[in-house]
């Protein structure tokens, strides 16, 4: 501080005051470049704690929603009589929500055996403890399901088996369908139900977003592998368009400091890039006809735009100025 500065000014009035009363009253002095920085929260350090999550999570998300939503997708066929696109849709189902969607989750624990711990508890209310639960039904139903309409489409004669093949198909099929929407929606729940700013303030748009990238997604892969009818290029169109529409509320629905992770930084391009490839890109190739090159934007914008999320929360729980920010909210 300078000579006869207002600051020093003010320390000279707080001294008389305190030698004359021994107690100083009002606004304290503001000492500009002192040794202690002003930060927010406790010295600029995080108040929550950040997401830990690796590359396996993200990567969980997207074949988890992919999978449940093709377990849908599968239960639509399958009462319109598509076997074909059924059989495709549970096949990706079963190795997605099946196979990879554990392997990615066990990966992230670290040790097989504590999946398993988490289903010794069933917690309606903890969303991690029913995704355990929720994965854990989905593959049950999944992969029962395939076998089971993998048999009713190669049985030759018809008879009493051909009759209680269609009822476990159906029983398992419409089970996988139950079970994978709360497979692809339930993720956006699990991260809008934590202290992350930016996670939590949309916490209404993340299953809306989640269950749709999912849809989208497996409606995509399944044009790739050879089924282009009419009701796969109307869901490509229906998630092109929500996810658009998302796009544009979260460029309008700002709220500050409290999740500028999702508008700056790299975290706030990865949800740009994803939702732009996913959204007005993918609408536009699909309107030009050009549905393999919308099915893969589609993807790759899902994909990013899950690796984008998670970097978003990385970035705003180490923000302690948007915690203290998104209290307003």
């Amino acid at each position: 501080m300078t000579t006869n500065s207002p600051s020093e000014k003010r320390l000279e009035e707080m001294r008389e005051q305190a030698w004359k009363e021994g107690v100083v009253a009002g606004k304290g002095v503001d000492v500009a470049g002192g040794p202690i920085p002003r930060k927010p929260g406790y010295y600029g350090q995080a108040v929550v704690k950040p997401p830990v999550w690796t590359w396996e999570v993200p990567l969980y998300f997207f074949f988890g929603g992919m999978a449940g939503m093709s377990a849908v997708i599968a239960s639509g066929a399958a009462i319109f009589h598509h076997l074909d696109l059924a059989r495709t849709a549970m096949w990706v189902a079963s190795i997605a929500g099946a196979i990879l969607s554990p392997i990615l989750l066990i990966m992230d624990l670290g040790r097989p055996h504590l999946f398993l711990n988490m289903l010794r508890v069933f917690k309606h209310r903890s969303a991690m403890s029913m995704g355990a639960w929720i994965l854990s039904a989905f593959g049950a139903c999944a992969v029962p399901g395939l076998v089971a309409l993998e048999l009713h489409a190669h049985q030759i004669s018809p008879g009493i088996l051909d009759q209680l093949l269609r009822v476990a198909t159906g029983i398992f099929i419409f089970g996988s369908a139950i079970f994978g929407t709360l497979l692809a929606t339930y993720t956006g729940v699990l991260i809008g139900a934590t202290a992350i700013p930016a996670w939590f303030l949309h916490r209404t748009l993340l299953p809306i977003h989640f269950g749709t990238a999912g849809l989208g997604s497996a409606a995509a892969l399944l044009e790739l592998l050879g089924h282009r009818i009419a009701a796969l290029n109307f869901l490509g169109f229906y998630a092109a368009t929500v996810e658009t529409a998302l796009l544009i509320w979260l460029s309008v629905d700002k709220h500050g400091a409290a999740d500028r992770a999702i508008h700056e930084h790299g975290s706030g391009w990865l949800i740009r890039i994803g939702e732009v490839l996913n959204g007005p890109l993918a609408l536009i190739l699909r309107f030009f006809g050009l549905v393999p090159l919308a099915a893969i934007s589609f993807l790759v914008g899902a994909l990013v735009s899950r690796f984008g999320w998670i970097a978003v929360g990385k970035v705003s729980g180490s923000d302690p100025e948007s915690v203290f920010a998104a209290e307003r909210y």
